[in-house]
């Protein structure tokens, strides 16, 4: 019985994987959010708190104590835009991310949620993915993280975005080094698409549904395997420069 533990599990990316994998009934997931799941299967176990709370970070640790996990879907994030110009400009998100309005606590707020959080639950399941290592005969389980092509710097051709940016390319450095420090996991780091997913007040241009992402995403991490641990890819498995 496979074990998955999906973080962000109430909305966007996260509802939509945990509806994916709950549909085989022998799997087993595990929901982080901190908001309710509503109906979910039989199969999906919630596991509610705040991923920057240290209290969310032990509950989980307790809650999942000998327990392999063999797959993590980590998919929270947020959009670092200063609030109260995102307020007085609902439907153009660039002004609320410019340089002449971002402050300081925007900038350390996305990173200790974007970055931090991440780092934090990751390094907590670190034992429980070495767990599913020995238990699948040496087979190395997955750690997937929704990051965004906003953090390669060699993309960045029109500026802006300042705490968002550096919250992702932070998050990168963090996952790329678990891939070289922790041999028995395979990392994934993946740009699912600009997804409509609540983080902004307006929808974005050109962004998709979360059912079409994941729908991708899907086949990417059955594919994926340990020669891919540390990639930066699109979802479709592109590689992203850094």
């Amino acid at each position: 019985m496979p074990s998955i533990l999906v973080t962000g599990a109430a909305t966007g990316l996260g509802a939509e994987f945990v509806k994916a994998y709950s549909s085989k009934s022998s799997n087993r997931i595990f929901a982080l959010d901190m908001k309710p799941l509503g109906d979910v299967a039989e199969n999906v176990s919630q596991i509610h708190g705040d991923i920057k709370s240290p209290e969310t970070l032990e509950a989980l640790k307790s809650r999942l104590d000998g327990v392999p996990i063999d797959l993590v879907i980590y998919s929270v994030g947020v959009r670092g835009l200063v609030r109260a110009v995102e307020n007085a400009h609902p439907q153009d998100v660039s002004k609320a991310e410019t340089f002449e309005v971002m402050d300081a606590a925007t900038i350390s707020d996305t990173f200790n949620i974007n970055a931090l959080a991440t780092f934090s639950i990751i390094k907590a399941m670190l034992p429980n993915l070495h767990k599913s290592y020995l238990k699948n005969n040496e087979v190395a389980p997955k750690v997937v993280i929704m990051t965004s092509r906003m953090g390669s710097m060699e993309s960045n051709t029109s500026g802006g975005g300042y705490a968002y940016r550096a919250s992702k390319a932070a998050l990168n450095a963090i996952v790329r080094s678990f891939s070289i420090d922790v041999p028995y996991a395979t990392f994934l780091l993946v740009h699912p698409g600009r997804v409509e997913t609540g983080l902004t007040k307006c929808r974005e241009e050109g962004a998709i549904e979360p059912e079409e992402s994941v729908s991708s995403m899907l086949k990417l991490i059955d594919f994926v395997g340990k020669a891919h641990s540390g990639k930066f890819v699109d979802r479709f498995g592109v590689e992203i420069p850094w």
